[in-house]
């Protein structure tokens, strides 16, 4: 039986307008398929498009062009009273878990005001034995209900973002880069939380981050993104067993190893200069700027996004048909 897609991407393109005639391109053609219950892992360095690319796809960001199909329906072409259904469907956790909740409101308001929209739970008491129930699903308490933001640790109100995600049980969440902002020793805690609550409520995510180390523990399948495209894309095991695109590389080989011999004897990728402009991006390939196997085809051409192993996707010109013989396999080696 085949997964069952829930969320599906079909050249989306985001372009902000910078003046009277820039255009700068965030999201520029990226498609890929999320299925009912997985996590997939959207990740890439700062500046690539990947937290444009999340609030496009739940509607915070209209779209320039493409398709965002979320069980079967189009969100960009939904009625009112059809979005009003779609975002009790689909909630987002933010990066900073400070800026993203209200000082002046308690944890108990905050938790309750999807609720009071959406018109669930109108009873008080049923709204606050609710309220109660996230808390403690998230692994904070009752008393910390008529607690403010600002008397939390930057873990627990990142927490409190999850309950308020949770309060209208949708069935898919955009996690936008939810632990880059918190202490390492916090990380793996709300990981393993958004683990488990995706076990007990059969939840959807899309993972957004650029921590591949941290990508690869709650991560089914990953895309890699530069500059507003996605240059890789497989299952997480497969993708940092056997990356292909030299971006992938790069970044895989920047993550260090807990072993100081391993460590010592491996050799890094150094990426040269720096990542350019969306508003100017480089002909044909975007990495080629920035990548040591380039040719004279990646100015001219943009790869075309293939399948080079079983459900292994790549966009780059190493691996295309017209690289023939000899010459094909001295560059495939050279990569791996």
């Amino acid at each position: 039986m085949e997964n069952e897609v829930l969320l599906s991407i079909r050249d989306l393109k985001k372009h902000f307008t910078m003046g009277k005639k820039e255009i700068l391109k965030a999201v520029d053609g990226i498609s890929f398929d999320i299925y009912k219950g997985e996590t997939f892992g959207l990740v890439g360095e700062s500046g690539c498009g990947k937290s444009t690319a999340g609030r496009t796809m739940i509607g915070l960001y209209d779209r320039t062009d493409g398709e965002v199909v979320f069980n079967g329906k189009d969100v960009h072409s939904l009625s009112e009273k059809e979005k009003f259904q779609f975002h009790k469907q689909m909630q987002m956790i933010f990066q900073d878990p400070y800026a993203s909740l209200n000082p002046r409101s308690t944890v108990k308001e905050i938790i309750s005001e999807p609720m009071e929209v959406h018109g669930l739970f109108p009873k008080k008491k049923e709204r606050l034995e609710r309220i109660y129930q996230l808390l403690e699903d998230v692994g904070l308490n009752r008393d910390h209900a008529n607690r403010y933001p600002h008397e939390f640790s930057g873990g627990q109100r990142q927490r409190i973002g999850i309950a308020r995600a949770l309060a209208l049980d949708p069935d898919f969440i955009i996690a936008d880069e939810p632990i880059s902002a918190l202490d390492v020793s916090v990380q793996a805690q709300v990981v393993n939380l958004l683990k488990r609550l995706q076990e007990e409520k059969g939840l959807t995510y899309l993972f957004i981050a650029h921590d591949l180390s941290m990508v690869k523990q709650i991560s089914d399948r990953i895309g890699v993104m530069y500059l507003g495209q996605i240059v890789e894309l497989t299952a997480s095991n497969q993708l940092y067993n056997k990356p292909l695109h030299p971006y992938t590389q790069a970044l895989l080989s920047a993550i260090p190893i807990p072993d100081p011999d391993v460590e010592d004897k491996r050799e890094r990728i150094i990426l040269q200069g720096e990542l350019p402009s969306p508003m100017d991006p480089p002909s044909g390939c975007v990495f080629r700027t920035r990548c040591q196997h380039a040719m004279d085809i990646c100015a001219q051409k943009k790869p075309v996004w293939q399948e080079i192993d079983k459900d292994h996707y790549v966009a780059c010109h190493l691996y295309d048909e017209h690289l023939e013989g000899k010459d094909k396999k001295e560059m495939l080696v050279n990569i791996r």
